[in-house]
């Protein structure tokens, strides 16, 4: 397939052939033409794919091939999230690209950089609005921007927003946009969160996959060195200096780790620079430019800071540190083999990291392959797969066959109404009708009433049967009453037969 049979205008095919290209990528392919219908996408492909170009040609065909609404404000007709700076800077980079024959307004606002210029440049509203979450909402607050004309709405890079915990900022600037709309997403994976978060802002979307979820691309070419992990620096040293490498991507798990890591290679004579959330935009603009421009040699970067990082022909990444999340290596590794060319991936994996390991194997179906540097030995063994990629997590049992387990107050009820039954009977008040406490009368053998005894005459003969019981302390220390040992209120024959006892009393004197 040709762009020319995707429907795109003149001006924007001219561009796409300036830049070299003349077929579209699969998922190109499969999303702009329902993007240009006018339907809500969900597209997911592998990183490294042109899912950028996907939804900025037909996006830019539409805003050119219809007016634009009247009426003055800072309005913008199309909006896309992205997560990160260097991925809101290259979407504005591709805007511009394809956008330069036509008379198309586009800015990019994200935060590290001083509002008042971003203020300025949407004097007058946008046709393209690049943006992060945090810094979008700022504006909004101060009224530079508006949302009454918005068309249509991307979310790049669904699943890192919300891993990097954008979706309560998503959920309030959704509520500002209109409610007619079209809506995009794109994402190297669909998790079940993006799919719930999907049902509230798409309607009818038509989901476009051109590969399994989680998969890597097969251009690039795995493969991990076990080492120890006080000795990751010296063996990635000897990587780039025997291998005579140039332009490594390298991942750090944590902000520090990556500046000094950055610091240890240029100690040894190794060009290297660090990016990361910590650094001003200035810093991680310039490390970039640098390392594109070839003055820097290696890259030191953390996850969050390598998303937008877009090199052609990368050819090596380097995985220092396993991620803690298994979906992340799917993006680290996608850096490179991007557009069809090769690149090779290497992780320097520790035993500590094994459970990591396994993970990602679970996750992309397949073995990562395990070479072995010369003269190297680690000192602690990396365990083997075991070659099953299922997930192993147990699965919840149906609601359906779960058996309800008696609650603790049921059991007691049961126990305490057995006791009941076998000792003396109860009145309808709950209360126990034993003629020894409570002072009611009962009948005799013969028939006969017999008066019982009082209160005074039960507590005395309680008192001589606790010092006859073995199993009883008459000297033990008295303790705080609990709930359960309240003495318990008399019942109504009790209550009769102390008034009567009183009425005798007083006739006597």
């Amino acid at each position: 397939m040709k762009f020319t049979e995707l429907g795109l205008c003149d001006p924007i095919l001219d561009a796409i052939d300036l830049q070299g290209y003349d077929e579209p990528s699969p998922i190109q392919a499969k999303a702009i033409p329902h993007v240009i219908e006018g339907k809500d996408v969900m597209a997911a492909a592998q990183t490294g794919t042109g899912k950028t170009a996907g939804f900025t040609l037909p996006i830019l065909h539409r805003l050119s091939s219809t007016p634009k609404p009247s009426g003055n404000g800072n309005q913008a007709r199309a909006l896309v999230l992205t997560p990160t700076r260097e991925l809101a800077a290259q979407v504005a980079a591709s805007v511009e690209t394809y956008g330069q024959n036509l008379k198309i307004k586009s800015a990019v606002v994200f935060g590290g950089v001083k509002i008042n210029p971003q203020m300025q440049k949407l004097r007058g509203g946008v046709d393209v609005l690049i943006a992060t979450p945090g810094r979008l909402l700022d504006l909004h607050s101060q009224n530079a921007i508006q949302f009454d004309q918005l068309e249509v709405l991307v979310l790049d890079e669904a699943d890192r927003m919300l891993d990097m915990g954008f979706i309560h900022d998503i959920r309030r600037i959704i509520k500002l946009l209109p409610k007619k709309r079209q809506t995009l997403l794109f994402s190297a994976t669909f998790s079940n969160e993006i799919r719930e978060l999907a049902k509230s802002i798409v309607y009818k979307p038509v989901e476009v996959s051109v590969s399994p979820p989680n998969s890597t691309v097969d251009s690039v070419k795995q493969s991990l060195i076990a080492v120890e992990k006080s000795d990751k620096t010296r063996v990635l040293t000897r990587l780039i200096i025997e291998n005579d490498w140039f332009q490594v991507l390298v991942f750090s798990r944590t902000k520090h780790g990556a500046n000094r890591l950055a610091k240890q290679l240029i100690a040894k004579g190794v060009e290297a620079s660090a990016i990361h959330g910590n650094k001003s935009q200035g810093a991680r603009t310039k490390a970039l430019a640098e390392f594109k421009a070839g003055k820097v040699r290696v890259l030191v970067a953390t996850d969050i800071a390598a998303r937008g990082i877009d090199i052609d022909q990368l050819p090596f990444v380097v995985n220092f540190d396993l991620p803690q999340v298994a979906e992340d290596y799917v993006h680290r590794i996608g850096r490179t083999g991007r557009a069809g060319a090769s690149g090779e991936a290497i992780s320097l994996v520790g035993h500590d990291e094994f459970k990591l390991l396994a993970a990602i194997e679970r996750l992309i179906k397949k073995e990562v392959p395990r070479i072995h540097l010369d003269g190297y030995q680690p000192l602690n063994d990396l365990p083997l797969s075991k070659g099953d990629f299922r997930d192993s997590r147990p699965k919840k049992p149906h609601k359906k066959m779960q058996a309800k387990k008696p609650s603790n107050q049921s059991s007691r009820s049961n126990s305490s109404g057995q006791g009941r039954s076998k000792g003396a009977a109860e009145n309808k008040h709950g209360n126990r009708q034993n003629p020894k406490r409570n002072g009611s009368q009962s009948r005799n053998k013969n028939g006969g009433s017999v008066k019982s005894k009082s209160s005074k005459d039960s507590s005395q003969d309680s008192s001589n049967e606790s010092s006859r019981s073995p199993n009883k302390k008459t000297n033990a220390p008295k303790s705080k009453k609990s709930y359960s040992s309240r003495p318990q209120r008399p019942g109504r024959n009790a209550r009769r037969a102390k008034q009567n006892e009183n009425r005798s009393k007083n006739t006597i004197g």
